[in-house]
């Protein structure tokens, strides 16, 4: 409805600069009066054409108005203060379309797209950090979805990188232990239920400290190190055994991490098969050919594969000391140039493709992941027509970088469907820190936040988080509700808590830090997840009451003149809910184009407030004039409908009680 009538007036508003000043307007602002008595829309077009036209913008508001004549779904416009157009919607029939509107899916979209999140290295427990990425990625996979687009979700798995080698490391030289004694170990911890990830976690912390805690051995210890990597990438020993085995264990307790949070995939790619598949030698020769790399012959880069820098001018005179190195001088290739040959393949411009084999069964369907050979009957994965990378904003210069390659190569339409979805780090309050035992200096505690450190071990295991906030949760809900069965409350208190995780995450634009406390996320009051779904858990209880349906209520406002209550200052506060409830495609569609799933968040919180405000000032249940009451039954129903709607897309639901 809401977007309906807003190209309505655009149109008209286009036809009348044509008509009347001869002026062809593409864009034109709309804005949203500061007080909703004022109308619907304000328009500073007027201010805009007044150098144009040399008139004052009240004379030519004016004239827009006076030209304007009835727009439908338009009760009429007036000019305001200085020169702005301010629009009155027709609010009985605009209520009488919202009332009516479908929340079926939209028509399937011809784009194909790709969305890459999570990906931690399988080397230890997901943490917070992680967390923010699998939320963020998740949810905006759930809008495109609901814009009709095709998705397909993937987790990369860097298996062989640098922090699997330190867990390696730790196992064959901290523990002593052999495959054998690995394969043991790992059917030992599951005997006695203990999680591997954490197992993990803290021997990755004491790896990483081993390597500087005698300084004579140091360079010993890092060459040790790098061997296990380098015996890690090239494969068929038993330290890339133990690789394998220990990643793999690591991969399933993440993804059945995420599964707590409603967070699937549908393909995990590795590093693993990008090196043994020679997906960078096939990348290596279309960037040669392209002119995208060449060989530096002297300065710091001598001897090494290098590309120019995303942003970066030519240089002509002497070596580019700023070229990003994509293959070193002793043959080994950068993160980034394995990156470059992995988003080849997602685009469908490699040449090459993995194997498949089944890894993961969800309720709906199964993960796959990849292999040197596999299952012939997987599914089509691969080949893009827009990606969407989900990292942090420290990646900004290798994501650059391979955009500045698919440029390079001549593949500017999929360079421009390259979007890097950064957000900032999650850090924990010097409070959250102290509730958690850890050591917090008077320096520390005197800042906002404090970031956390896998390689030191300090943070908050994803799990530890989920399982804490359910625990808040069980205690209240049980407290509330002792009447309904443990199974009930033990749901009840989970959907909570994942409302509560989710909507921390989602609240903040991507390039805002988070500091994590548990007191706010646990909070039941403002701007919080619990908040929202106590919104919808009311609207169900007036139903209940008023033995009716959110369906019928809707329906019975067709029977009636709504005239009288929705217009005037009596009206306001009931026609706010609508108004608001009418904004969530639109928000839906901004948070799609700015990447910016908070937009969401927002507009959902603002859609309770106002119905919020809504119960308190009117009583549905009492209500004595008959159409009255049918239309504060279809203001709870409407906001009941849209509120669960964008709750959903961010991937939360809402209780039966609270």
């Amino acid at each position: 409805m809401y977007l309906i009538e807003q190209k309505r007036l655009l149109e008209r508003l286009r036809a009348v600069l044509q008509e009347n000043y001869d002026i062809q307007a593409a864009t034109l602002a709309i804005e949203q009066p500061p007080e909703i008595r004022f109308g619907e829309y304000a328009l500073p077009l007027a201010f805009e054409l007044a150098r144009r036209l040399r008139k004052a913008p009240r004379k030519i508001a004016e004239e827009i108005v006076a030209a304007l004549g009835e727009v439908p779904g338009f009760a009429g416009f007036e000019v305001a203060g200085a020169g702005y157009i301010n629009a009155r919607l027709d609010r009985p029939a605009a209520a009488q379309s919202l009332a009516a509107a479908s929340t079926v899916s939209a028509p399937e979209h011809p784009i194909h797209a790709l969305v890459e999140h999570t990906s931690i290295n399988p080397n230890k427990a997901a943490h917070v950090g992680h967390l923010r990425n699998a939320i963020l990625g998740d949810t905006f996979v759930r809008l495109l979805r609901a814009a009709g687009q095709q998705v397909a979700v993937q987790n990369y798995i860097d298996n062989t990188g640098v922090q699997v080698a330190d867990v390696v490391v730790g196992l064959m030289h901290l523990e002593g232990l052999t495959l054998a004694g690995v394969q043991a170990l790992m059917a030992r911890l599951q005997q006695e239920q203990q999680r591997i990830d954490y197992y993990c976690w803290d021997l990755y912390a004491r790896t990483s400290q081993w390597y500087e805690a005698d300084p004579e051995q140091k360079q010993a210890r890092k060459q040790l190190r790098l061997d296990t990597l380098h015996a890690i990438e090239h494969g068929g020993n038993d330290t890339a055994a133990i690789a394998e085995l220990v990643s793999t264990a690591v991969l399933r307790r993440h993804l059945e991490t995420m599964l707590r949070l409603g967070i699937e995939y549908d393909l995990l790619p590795r590093e693993s098969e990008i090196l043994h598949l020679h997906f960078w030698d096939a990348a290596f020769e279309l960037m040669k050919a392209g002119g995208v790399l060449y060989l530096e012959a002297e300065g710091k880069n001598k001897g090494c594969w290098v590309m120019k820098r995303a942003g970066a001018e030519a240089v002509t005179d002497g070596p580019d000391e700023d070229a990003k190195v994509i293959v070193r001088s002793n043959g080994t290739v950068t993160y980034v140039g394995k990156d470059i040959a992995y988003h080849l393949w997602k685009f469908g411009l490699l040449g090459k493709d993995f194997g498949y084999r089944p890894f993961f069964e969800y309720p709906g369907h199964r993960c796959w992941i990849t292999a040197e050979t596999g299952d012939p009957d997987h599914p089509h994965f691969g080949g893009a027509q827009a990606i969407f990378n989900v990292i942090d904003s420290r990646q900004a210069d290798p994501q650059a970088n391979v955009i500045e390659a698919l440029r390079g190569l001549g593949f500017t339409r999929q360079a421009a469907n390259y979007t890097h979805f950064s957000y900032e780090m999650v850090a924990l309050t010097p409070r959250c820190a102290t509730e958690l035992g850890y050591e917090v200096s008077a320096e520390d505690a005197a800042r906002p936040y404090i970031e956390v450190s896998g390689r030191k071990g300090f943070g908050v295991k994803a799990d530890d988080l989920i399982d804490r906030l359910i625990a808040a949760t069980q205690a209240e809900v049980d407290s509330r509700h002792p009447e309904l069965p443990l199974a009930e409350r033990e749901d009840t208190a989970r959907q909570i808590a994942v409302g509560a995780l989710r909507y921390f995450m989602l609240k903040f634009t991507r390039n805002t830090v988070i500091a994590f406390d548990f007191k706010e996320a646990l909070s039941f009051e403002g701007e919080t997840g619990p908040y929202l779904q106590y919104a919808v858990v009311r609207t169900r209880s007036i139903f209940r009451k008023a033995d009716t349906t959110p369906e019928q209520s809707l329906a019975d406002i067709h029977g009636i003149d709504t005239a009288p209550f929705l217009n005037g200052e009596e009206g306001d506060s009931i026609w706010q809910v609508w108004l608001r409830a009418a904004k969530t495609t639109l928000l839906l569609e901004q948070c799609i184009e700015t990447a910016e799933p908070s937009y969401l968040a927002r507009h959902a919180f603002q859609l309770a407030q106002d119905f919020s405000n809504f119960y308190r000032k009117h009583h549905i249940l009492t209500e004595a004039n008959p159409d009255r009451k049918k239309l504060l039954l279809a203001t709870a129903a409407v906001a009941q409908r849209e509120l669960i709607r964008s709750l959903a897309l961010l991937g939360i639901t809402a209780p039966e009680v609270m």
